[in-house]
């Protein structure tokens, strides 16, 4: 298996992060790093996002994967791998994305919401499944989901936070996704990189009190 995909399914957590206009890249990444993140997500929504990339693995080591976010056409894809993403995410499935990622050599964690959006995205040969919105159906769907396709690997994303991690993981998520809530945009405007530490500490503390304790439907 993919050592990125490895490495969510062993730490269970992404850290996605989402500017407007990214700033000081290489500063958050080793924020959420030294808050314990091992994988991390920037989005391609905002400006910069691909020298955001460049430039976050340019400084960092082998202990954390970085990947693009918001994928939304192959070329997107060829634009994050030249800027050295690791992997690839994105909010919808698109066939034409996953073939490209697939001709890269780059893992996607392919966002879908309905049993048959998901196994649309699984046949393709998604890695991993972004379950967005996941505020939608809580970790009650994620039960619903994986009680008649036990074998999912499902990634809740959007409202995801410390307090309601535990919760996934405890329905049967293959890991978590969180993005908002670990990075708040004025303590990034503000550049107050200790309590964004604190903000990912607690975030893995939720994660590592279920981790390889879960059991679907517990």
């Amino acid at each position: 298996m993919n050592q990125v995909i490895d490495t969510i399914l062993a730490t269970r957590l992404i850290g996605i992060i989402r500017m407007k206009q990214y700033e000081h890249p290489v500063e958050i990444m080793r924020a959420l790093v030294e808050g314990g993140f091992k994988v991390l997500e920037f989005t391609l929504s905002g400006a910069g996002a691909l020298q955001a990339i460049s430039a976050a693995r340019a400084a960092s080591t082998q202990s954390v994967c970085i990947g693009a976010g918001t994928v939304l056409s192959p070329s997107a894809v060829a634009d994050a791998f030249s800027a050295g993403a690791e992997f690839i995410v994105t909010p919808v499935v698109n066939l034409k994305v996953i073939e490209a990622c697939q001709q890269y050599g780059l893992p996607i964690i392919c966002g879908a919401f309905t049993p048959t959006e998901i196994m649309s995205a699984v046949e393709a040969g998604a890695e991993l499944i972004k379950l967005f919105p996941a505020r939608l159906g809580g970790p009650q769907y994620v039960r619903d989901l994986l009680a008649p396709m036990p074998d999912l690997r499902l990634v809740p994303t959007g409202g995801v936070n410390a307090e309601n991690a535990g919760d996934y993981l405890k329905a049967g998520a293959a890991a978590v996704a969180i993005g908002g809530n670990l990075l708040p945009p004025d303590l990034v405007f503000k550049q107050l990189y200790s309590e964004i530490t604190a903000r990912a500490k607690n975030c893995v503390q939720a994660v590592n009190e279920v981790k390889g304790n879960t059991l679907v439907g517990q």
